[in-house]
C-alpha cells in the first residue's frame, strides 16, 4: 500500500466518524446550515480523492450521496429523516469498501446499482445537477472551510494505518492531502499575516512509532529504578544529585511520552449516536443520548478495550433499560428515554457511568433466573442484599430478557464485558432501582504500560498489587489489637464497624500450607484491604515493602490459566516478580464472587454439629453489665442502623430491610428514638426465608470459640440459662423464644427439662440445626447433629448408638419418609422413637410420616411439643 492510499485511507476513517455525528446533528436540526455544508464538503471531498485514486466503485457511490446533499444545501430538497437514513446507508457501504481496500490493497468487486438506484430516486432520478454545477455551487459556498477535526474524529478500527496528531514546536511542510487541509493550509498564512491566531502545527506519526518509544521509556524506567536501588544500597552520595536529575528527565519523558498516547474517550463514543439513532428506529422507542466528559483522556490501548464493552451496555440500556412510549407514558414519565455517558479522572484512574431512566433491574426476575439455573438456592437468595442480587447478570448465559432477539437476550453480553474490563485491571458495579433506571459504573486505570503498585512478601516471595485496588494496609497479630478471627471455617477481620472476608495469599498460592494464618500464633502479619466491585476484602501477607513505578510485561501462555496474575515486571534489583490480580483472586477463592460475599466460606459448615464441641459464639452487651451470647451460625448480619432509619408501625420499631419491613426488638428494655445522643443503632439480624427479625443490643463485644456448657435458668424468659464464656458468667438467650416476639410465622416459645439422652437431628438447614442443638443442649441432652439422611446412616454404620431421632422431611437426596424406612427395615436403629421434624402437620402429612415409621409428628419449630414428644417416646418403647 503506497503512501498516498494509506493517507486517503486515513483522512477518510476521519472523515466518516465526522460524518455520523453531523449527519445526526443535521436531522434534529434540518436548517442548521453549517452542519449541512461541513456535511456537503465531507462527502465532496471523499468524492474527489477516489476519482483522483482511480477508486470508481467508491466514487460512484459517494456520487450519489452528494446529490442528495447538494439539493439538501440549496433547498431543492427538504431534510427527512428517510433521506438521512439512506445517506447513512451510502456511507456504511463506503466504510465497507474502505475495510476492505484497507485489508487488501485493491478496491474489491461489488454491485452498488441498488443503493445507488435509490440516492438517485431521492435525488430526482436524472434531473441532477452536472458536475460543473456542483463544482460551482462548491466553490461559492460563503460558509468558512474548516478543518476536520483530530484529536476527537480517528477511527481506533483502523488498525494497520491509525495515526495520531503530536502538535510539534515549529512549523512543517507536508504534503497537503484534501481540499479541506489545502485550504486551511493556504487560509494560514493570511490570519497570521493579519495579527490572527497561528493555527496548530501537527504532523501524523504512526502509533508504531509511537509503541517503539514507550517500549524505550519502559526500560528507562527499569534502568532507573535499577540505579535508585544500588544507589540507597551503597549509601554513595556522589551519586544522589545526578540520580536524581535522571529520575526527574525520566519521569517527565515519560509523562510526555504517555501523552502522545493519551486520546479522549469520546474516540470510543463517536459511533454511540448512529448507534443509538439505529436502535431506536429498530426497536421503536424514542431515546436521547447524552455524553458527557468526552474530552477526558486515557491511553489509547485502554481505550481500544474498552470501545466494545461500551457499546454492549448502550444497547442494553436501549434494550432492556429504556422502556417504549405507551410504557414510559403510563409510568408518568417523558415519551423520550434518556441514555447518559460520563466519564471523568478519579485518583489516577478513569470512571465511566452508563446510565438510563428506564424500567430498572427486576429483583424478582432476577431472583427465579438465578434459582432456576442454580446460581444459588432460595435460601442463599433471601439472605442477599438487592444489589448482590444485581450482580447476578454479570454471570455467564445469565438473561432475563423475556425472547431472543437481534439486540440481546442470547445471555452472552455483560458477562464478557466484566471479564474484558477485569482484564485491564478494571472494576464495574451495577446499581438499580426498579421503575427508575438503572446504572453502572466501570473504573479502570489511565494506562496499561507504567503502574504504580505495592510489593508485597509470602513465604519468601515477592509480589506487586497495583495499587489502584489497595484501599488501606492493616498490621494483624503481635498484640497489635487487630487479630485474624473465623466465623466456621472463614478467617475474618473485624475492621471498624465490620466483618472483612480474608484471603491468605501463601496458602492460595500454595507457598503455605499453614492451616491457621496468624489467629493462634503471636506472629505478626499484615492484610491488604483491596476491592472488587462493590465488595471489600483483605489479602494477608507476611511483609510489606515500598510502592513503585512498575512496567508491565504480560503473562507468560503457561501460566495464563492460573488467573490470579495480571503480568509481571522486573524490580530494581532485577529479580522478576508476579503482578497479583484481586479480582481473579476473588474469582479463584470465592471471597466475594458475584455478590456471594462471606457465603462462600458460610458453605464449608461442618456436616456435623454436637452440643460437647466448640461453638462460635458472638458475645454482645444489652441492658445490664452480664455479657450476652448467642451461636454466630443462627446471625445472617450484623447491622449498624442510623437512628433516622428506625420507624414505628403499631408501637413496634420497624425498619426498611431488603424490601421489607423487619420488626425490631430491644433487648435494653426500649428504644426512644428521640434520644438525640444516639445516631446509631445496631442489630442482629436473624433470617430464615423471607422471613426476618432484628434485636437491637448496645455493644458487640467478641467472637470466640466455646464449648457451650448451658445451666438451665430459671424460667426467665428469652434465655436458655447461663455459661462460662471467656471466663465470665454469660446470658446464652433463647433465639427462638425472640423470634416468637417477633410474631407471625416465627416459633412458640416453652420451656421443660427431662432425663439426659442422646439425640440425632438429621436437619439439611443449618439454621435449624444451630437452632435446635443449643435448646436441646440446654434441656440436657447431648445432641448430634448431621445435614443429611446419608451421614446419618454412615454414624449407623460406624456403630453410633443413640437414644432418639429427630428428622426434618424435606431434604435433598433422601427426604425423611425414605429415611425413616431405611431406618425401620434392618440395623441397630430399627426400634429406636423418631420424630418427624417439619412445617408440615396436615392430616394427610401426619399419616404418611406414621406409615413410613416415624413415631411422632411435630411441626416445626414447636419446642414445646418437641420437648414433649421426646418426654413420651423415650418412655415408651416402640414396638417392633
Amino acid at each position: 500500500m503506497d503512501d498516498l492510499l494509506a493517507d486517503f485511507l486515513t483522512e477518510t476513517h476521519e472523515g466518516l466518524v465526522a460524518l455520523d455525528v453531523a449527519l445526526l446533528r443535521l436531522e434534529k436540526s434540518p436548517d442548521d446550515k453549517p452542519t449541512l455544508s461541513e456535511i456537503f464538503r465531507l462527502v465532496h471531498t471523499i468524492k474527489g480523492t477516489c476519482g483522483f485514486l482511480g477508486l470508481s466503485r467508491l466514487e460512484r457511490v459517494a456520487h450519489a450521496a452528494e446529490n442528495i446533499l447538494g439539493m439538501y444545501r440549496d433547498g431543492v430538497l427538504a431534510v427527512t429523516p428517510a433521506g438521512i437514513s439512506l445517506v447513512l446507508r451510502a456511507l456504511d457501504r463506503i466504510k465497507e469498501i474502505v475495510g476492505k481496500l484497507e485489508t487488501g490493497g485493491t478496491e474489491p468487486d461489488g454491485d452498488d446499482a441498488e443503493l445507488i438506484s435509490q440516492l438517485d430516486a431521492v435525488a430526482g432520478g436524472d434531473g441532477m445537477f452536472s458536475e460543473a454545477e456542483r463544482e460551482a455551487a462548491f466553490a461559492a459556498e460563503p460558509a468558512p472551510i474548516t478543518e476536520a477535526p483530530t484529536s476527537g474524529a480517528t477511527d481506533l478500527a483502523a488498525q494497520d494505518a491509525p495515526v495520531r496528531e503530536v502538535p510539534v514546536a515549529a512549523p512543517v511542510s507536508t504534503p497537503l492531502r484534501s481540499t479541506a487541509s489545502k485550504a486551511a493550509a493556504e487560509q494560514a498564512p493570511e490570519e497570521h499575516a493579519s495579527g490572527g491566531r497561528t493555527p496548530p502545527q501537527s504532523i501524523r506519526v504512526s502509533v508504531d512509532v509511537l509503541e517503539d518509544l514507550m517500549m524505550l521509556v519502559s526500560e528507562l524506567v527499569l534502568t532507573r529504578n535499577q540505579l535508585m536501588q544500588l544507589s540507597r544500597a551503597r549509601s554513595d552520595g556522589a551519586y544522589s544529585v545526578p540520580l536524581q536529575r535522571l529520575s526527574h528527565i525520566t519521569s517527565d519523558l515519560q509523562d510526555g511520552v504517555m501523552k502522545t498516547r493519551m486520546q479522549p474517550i469520546g474516540n470510543a463514543w463517536a459511533k454511540m449516536p448512529r448507534l443509538v439513532r439505529d436502535l431506536s428506529i429498530e426497536l421503536g422507542k424514542k431515546i436521547d443520548l447524552e455524553m458527557r466528559g468526552a474530552d477526558t483522556e486515557l491511553d489509547r490501548q485502554v481505550l481500544e478495550l474498552i470501545k466494545d464493552p461500551l457499546t454492549h451496555m448502550v444497547r442494553n440500556s436501549g434494550d432492556h433499560g429504556l422502556e417504549g412510549p405507551e410504557d414510559r407514558r403510563k409510568a408518568g414519565k417523558s415519551e423520550t428515554g434518556r441514555i447518559t455517558l460520563n466519564a471523568y479522572h478519579e485518583g489516577g484512574h478513569i470512571l465511566i457511568e452508563i446510565s438510563d431512566d428506564g424500567r430498572g433491574l427486576s429483583i424478582g426476575r432476577i431472583k427465579q433466573k438465578a434459582i432456576s439455573q442454580g446460581l444459588a438456592s432460595e435460601a442463599e437468595i433471601a439472605g442477599m442484599s438487592e444489589g448482590e442480587i444485581q450482580r447476578f447478570i454479570f454471570r455467564a448465559g445469565f438473561s432475563t430478557a423475556a425472547a431472543v432477539t437481534a439486540v440481546s437476550g442470547r445471555g452472552v453480553g455483560m458477562d464478557v464485558v466484566k471479564t474484558n474490563v477485569e482484564r485491564i485491571g478494571g472494576t464495574i458495579d451495577v446499581t438499580s432501582v426498579e421503575g427508575r433506571g438503572t446504572g453502572f459504573t466501570i473504573k479502570i486505570p489511565l494506562t496499561l504500560a507504567i503502574v504504580s503498585a505495592l510489593i508485597v512478601e509470602v513465604a519468601g516471595e515477592r509480589f506487586a498489587i497495583p495499587q489502584i485496588g489497595v484501599l488501606e494496609l492493616v498490621r494483624v497479630g503481635g498484640g497489635s489489637g487487630s487479630r485474624v478471627e473465623r466465623i466456621k471455617d472463614a478467617p475474618v477481620l473485624r475492621l471498624r464497624d465490620r466483618l472483612l472476608p480474608l484471603v491468605s495469599l501463601g496458602r492460595v498460592l500454595g507457598l503455605d500450607e499453614s492451616s491457621e494464618p496468624l489467629d493462634t500464633s503471636g506472629d505478626t502479619g499484615f492484610v491488604v484491604v483491596t476491592q472488587v466491585g462493590a465488595n471489600v476484602f483483605g489479602i494477608i501477607v507476611d511483609r510489606l515493602f515500598d510502592t513503585e513505578e512498575i512496567v508491565v510485561k504480560p503473562v507468560a501462555p503457561i501460566l495464563r490459566h492460573i488467573g490470579m496474575f495480571s503480568g509481571n515486571t522486573i524490580l530494581g534489583d532485577g529479580s522478576v516478580i508476579m503482578i497479583l490480580d484481586p479480582n481473579g483472586i476473588a474469582r479463584v477463592t470465592g471471597v466475594v464472587a458475584d455478590g456471594a460475599g462471606q457465603r462462600a466460606a458460610d458453605s464449608k459448615v461442618a456436616s456435623a454439629v454436637r452440643s460437647n464441641e466448640k461453638t462460635s459464639l458472638l458475645l454482645f452487651r444489652a441492658g445490664d453489665d452480664t455479657p450476652k451470647a448467642v451461636p454466630l451460625g443462627l446471625i445472617a448480619r450484623l447491622d449498624d442502623i442510623p437512628v433516622e432509619q428506625i420507624e414505628n408501625s403499631g408501637g413496634t420499631p420497624v425498619v426498611q430491610y431488603r424490601g421489607q419491613l423487619m420488626p425490631l426488638l430491644s433487648m435494653s428494655g426500649g428504644f426512644a428514638p428521640q434520644d438525640e445522643a444516639r445516631t446509631r443503632q445496631t442489630v442482629l439480624v436473624f433470617s430464615e426465608g423471607e422471613r426476618s427479625l432484628g434485636i437491637m443490643v448496645d455493644a458487640i463485644l467478641d467472637v470466640v470459640d466455646e464449648a457451650l456448657s448451658v445451666q438451665a435458668g430459671q424460667g426467665r424468659p428469652g434465655f436458655l440459662g447461663s455459661a462460662v464464656v471467656a471466663g465470665k458468667v454469660t446470658d446464652v438467650i433463647d433465639t427462638a423464644w425472640w423470634l416468637g416476639q417477633g410474631g407471625g410465622d416465627w416459633f412458640r416459645p416453652a420451656a421443660s427439662a427431662i432425663a439426659i439422652r442422646r439425640l440425632l437431628v438429621v436437619e439439611d438447614s443449618a439454621f435449624f440445626r444451630e437452632l435446635v442443638v443449643p435448646a436441646l443442649a440446654a434441656e440436657g441432652y447431648e445432641v448430634v447433629a448431621v445435614e443429611g439422611a446419608a451421614q446419618a446412616l454412615r454414624l449407623r454404620e460406624r456403630g453410633e448408638l443413640f437414644d432418639a431421632i429427630v428428622s426434618d422431611i424435606e431434604m435433598p437426596e433422601m427426604d425423611g419418609y425414605a429415611f425413616a424406612r431405611e431406618v425401620r427395615d434392618n440395623g441397630a436403629w430399627q426400634d429406636l422413637p423418631m420424630i418427624a421434624l417439619t412445617g408440615r402437620v396436615e392430616p394427610a402429612a401426619v399419616a404418611r410420616g406414621r406409615a413410613a415409621g416415624f413415631t411422632d409428628y411435630v411441626g416445626k419449630y414447636d419446642r414445646e411439643a418437641l420437648l414433649g414428644s421426646l418426654t413420651e417416646c423415650l418412655a415408651v418403647p416402640v414396638a417392633a
